[in-house]
């Protein structure tokens, strides 16, 4: 099949099998987007005297049906076809004829998988800040149910100093509120248009591209075209940040999770029909869910380096080797909402053990709580400190397994409250429905 770009000489097969790649199989998840985009852009054609109003009407109509076989997931891009914009174009030229070619006016495949990559983004940024939410949401309820229940807090995997249930599920809700702005900071520079930058040195049409940046909802264009071309790969790099440290987070949580279900620490306990079996030994329930999310999330922590390393010294314009970003980028999503979803439903099910310091082991978790209480009775701390130290020495330290924390953040005062306030605010900033509304009254009839 000939390509958009095809002139007289036909492309060696292997060539073309090599060049090609795996641009099909990723192309899919961005076909609907494709489609969107070519709807803005034929509609600002017709603005500025480039299509007749007449040919708008038919091109959109047929867009339309496209577009929807692409959201049923029933679009395919047929063997010969290089990439999306190709099968999306061949589809408009084999039902319209020459009226199918005129949607490319102004625009190159360079700034159209610019554009479909960003709209992607866009509603893939969405989908993980809303699984986010949703743990986070899961690890405050825990947090508030289990503030009172008291656990061994660590330092190099030492006993070291009292903790709570409270603390451990309050920390992780926090530290996805922080990951949130990251994601925030990712979705402002994603929602900013590119589309009218063609190869990246813009057109000799009168392209309006305030008008596209509108019927698309984003909140700005990419003004300079250079720029707007150097974007790609910045824009999945800095995404992947985003997602890097969600990622970190879960990961950490997942280790704390292995950890603290095993029979050595016994501080929580899954379903049963959460863990898995032993071929080999009859009494084994593991956290298998757990030790793959953390593989899994460890793995997408290298996605920014693995981008960083396919862009890392290439110079101004457009280069093939972007091409390969869509292979790592595109399906890291879909792989990190699945690890956050699975984190939820574990969270949300397992079992805390309210017992954990009763036992001898644990004493001396309270040696700080016992030279603090000296303190306050006016003994000088490094004296208080010595003299603890001499009883646990002495073996003579007998702990009082009370605590009395009550500044903010601590066991007694988690500051749960301020700390939604604080992911709501960062929520707030999301123009989501913005995005919403305009793609709806593009897609409308």
């Amino acid at each position: 099949m000939a390509k958009l770009w095809e002139k007289t000489t036909q492309v060696d097969a292997k060539i073309e099998a090599f060049t090609v790649g795996r641009d099909r199989e990723m192309d899919l998840f961005l076909a609907k987007y494709d489609v969107m985009g070519s709807m803005a852009h034929i509609r600002m054609l017709e603005s500025v005297g480039l299509l007749q109003a007449d040919e708008l009407k038919t091109l959109l109509t047929e867009l339309k049906k496209i577009y929807l076989l692409a959201d049923s997931g029933q679009f395919t891009i047929e063997e010969g076809v290089e990439d999306v914009h190709s099968q999306v174009e061949m589809l408009l030229t084999t039902s319209l004829g020459d009226m199918g070619k005129k949607i490319h006016s102004g625009r190159s495949r360079n700034d159209q998988v610019l554009l479909d990559l960003k709209l992607f983004s866009r509603a893939e940024i969405e989908k993980t800040v809303l699984a986010v939410s949703e743990l986070f949401e899961v690890l405050i309820s825990q947090s508030n149910k289990y503030k009172d229940v008291l656990l061994p807090g660590y330092t190099h995997l030492q006993v070291a100093m009292p903790s709570s249930f409270g603390l451990w599920f309050g920390a992780y809700a926090e530290s996805l509120a922080d990951d949130l702005q990251l994601l925030l900071s990712a979705w402002k520079i994603t929602n900013r248009n590119p589309l009218g930058s063609a190869a990246g040195y813009g057109s000799s049409f009168p392209l309006n591209r305030q008008m596209t940046t509108d019927l698309l909802g984003f909140d700005s264009m990419n003004y300079n075209v250079v720029y707007a071309q150097m974007g790609r790969g910045k824009m999945e790099r800095t995404v992947a940040n985003a997602l890097a440290s969600v990622a970190a987070t879960i990961s950490k949580l997942a280790f704390d999770a292995c950890m603290f279900t095993s029979q050595n620490f016994g501080f929580i306990k899954l379903p049963d029909n959460f863990t898995t079996g032993s071929s080999i030994m009859p009494h084994k329930k593991n956290p298998d869910v757990f030790e793959l999310t953390r593989a899994k999330c460890n793995k997408l922590q290298s996605l920014p380096q693995q981008i960083m390393m396919i862009t890392n010294n290439l110079p101004s314009g457009y280069f093939r080797d972007l091409q390969i970003i869509k292979e790592v980028f595109v399906p890291a999503f879909g792989e990190l909402t699945d690890c956050i979803e699975m984190t939820a439903m574990m969270m949300a099910q397992v079992e805390v053990n309210a017992d954990i310091l009763k036992e001898d082991r644990y004493d001396y978790l309270f040696s700080v709580e016992e030279v603090n209480r000296l303190t306050l009775t006016g003994v000088p701390f490094r004296d208080a400190y010595k003299q603890v130290g001499l009883e646990i020495e002495a073996g003579k330290f007998k702990p009082n397994k009370t605590v009395n924390h009550t500044h903010q953040g601590s066991i007694g005062n988690l500051f749960n409250d301020e700390i939604c306030a604080y992911k709501n605010e960062v929520l707030s900033q999301f123009s989501f429905n913005k995005m919403h509304t305009a793609l709806a009254d593009l897609l409308a009839d």
